[in-house]
């Protein structure tokens, strides 16, 4: 149960906010003592499911953009697989703070630009997609989580509508964490299924109900939330590497 309550709030951010989900549930687990790479592993598995999910509640409500997934989606599936190797044989505490350093900034334009300037439609970004998506992949599977930061963040802070942004984002994380999760299986194996099961149904209670908060928040709002959530996270990082 304490798994499910776990994966229920997770998934509510996530999908809400487009982001958390694998950092909320990776600090949980080595909160508990679980290795890096057997806790990102097993959240990767959990994601699998509630990314799914959340990809398909996004897509009924007109949530997402296919072109701007398919776009994210194939680079950051190779991002995410090299990032999983990474993770099992390459120490990468040393990108961390400069990771950190760049979502703090970001979620700083993010506030402001839904503080001060006017929020408007533009076209759909084209062409540094597949660089945002390799990055981004690479980061939440050496990490433990990141594309929702790295990607929504980026997105949203070159002017990119909210609800569109977010619901996009979680569609590719689909492909993205079965890619992750299948190199993950090929490296270290998967464990713990207990705990990989409550992270699953809590996050699909929750999925439904985030896209609808996604579709309904109006955009300066959802904006706002998603750039103090970033901040928190990024400050939560930094914290934690000068502590080191």
């Amino acid at each position: 149960m304490l798994f499910v309550a776990v994966g229920f709030a997770a998934q509510m951010i996530d999908g809400a906010a487009g982001m958390a989900y694998g950092l909320t549930s990776t600090s949980v687990l080595l909160g508990f003592g679980m290795p890096p790479a057997t806790a990102s592993a097993s959240v990767h598995a959990a994601e699998v499911f509630t990314t799914g999910l959340s990809g398909a509640a996004h897509w009924r409500l007109g949530n997402v953009q296919w072109s701007v997934v398919l776009r994210l989606a194939i680079p950051g599936m190779i991002g995410g697989a090299l990032g999983a190797y990474v993770l099992t044989s390459v120490p990468v505490d040393t990108i961390k703070p400069i990771i950190s350093m760049y979502l703090f900034l970001m979620a700083g334009w993010i506030i402001w630009k839904a503080v001060r300037v006017p929020i408007e439609d533009q076209r759909e970004p084209t062409y540094w997609l597949v660089p945002l998506g390799l990055a981004g992949g690479f980061l939440d599977a050496s990490g433990g989580g990141g594309w929702g930061p790295m990607v929504t963040s980026t997105l949203l802070g070159t002017g990119t509508k909210a609800r569109y942004t977010i619901g996009s984002v979680n569609a590719a994380e689909f492909f993205v964490t079965l890619a992750i999760s299948l190199a993950f299986l090929g490296t270290i194996g998967l464990e713990l299924w207990p705990i990989i099961t409550g992270l699953i149904l809590g996050g699909a209670l929750a999925a439904p109900l985030a896209a609808y908060v996604a579709k309904s928040v109006p955009d300066r709002p959802l904006m706002l939330l998603v750039g103090v959530v970033i901040m928190l996270l990024s400050l939560r990082s930094l914290v934690q590497a000068l502590q080191a």
